[in-house]
């Protein structure tokens, strides 16, 4: 059931209108016609409170960015907390896989105005420096292959400050070739030419707040 205590209707709706093509579409219509054309609506699922998400939030308040790149959006599990919470920012969502580009694209047509969906490598980007007030790479450096390179662009991306979340803890995904710790995520974004490195750890994670 797609309602507000479990997942973030408005933005289902609006990924609904998107997919269909239907912008004429009020919400609850919006709704019926995508669990009718078997659209994955699950992935609005509320996850504001998760703690990691929850620090990202806190962190992305103190800092007060009108825009934000959002690194690896994949399927929103930051990304929709962020843009529900964070009303007034605008964000560029960076993702390398097509159909989650186009997911995110999907949403944006369907009426949220201040998303942009990129398809682009962090190591590798190619938008213009200083962008963005702050970029998040959250649960994203664990993948990468080069993470100095991504730190990197990510620092030249980022006005301001760069926020990361990686597991603290090993497990079994596959994806995940690497495991930072406090020191070495700080000495990677020190050897990008950080100003400043603050981390933390939330059951599981490290959260990062860097400063250019």
């Amino acid at each position: 059931m797609v309602d507000d205590a479990s997942h973030y209707r408005a933005l289902a709706a609006c990924y609904a209108r998107g997919a269909l093509g239907r912008p004429d579409l009020a919400d609850e219509a919006a709704l019926a016609a995508g669990v009718a054309a078997d659209l994955r609506l699950h992935r609005f699922k509320r996850t504001a409170g998760l703690p990691r998400v929850r620090a990202v939030l806190g962190a992305l308040r103190g800092l007060g960015p009108a825009a934000i790149c959002d690194v690896g959006s994949g399927r929103g599990a930051f990304l929709w907390p962020m843009l529900d919470e964070l009303p007034a920012v605008e964000v560029v969502a960076l993702d390398l896989l097509p159909h989650r580009v186009a997911d995110l694209a999907a949403v944006a047509r369907g009426g949220v105005a201040r998303l942009r969906a990129v398809r682009t490598d962090i190591e590798r980007a190619g938008l213009a420096s200083d962008v963005v007030d702050v970029v998040t790479l959250l649960e994203v450096l664990e993948h990468v292959r080069d993470p100095a390179a991504a730190a990197a662009e990510a620092l030249r991306l980022a006005r301001r400050a760069v926020v990361v979340t990686v597991p603290s803890v090993p497990d079994d995904n596959p994806e995940h070739v690497r495991l930072f710790d406090k020191a070495s995520l700080t000495a990677l974004f020190v050897g990008a030419g950080a100003r400043r490195v603050a981390v933390d750890g939330v059951r599981g994670h490290l959260v990062a707040v860097i400063h250019r």
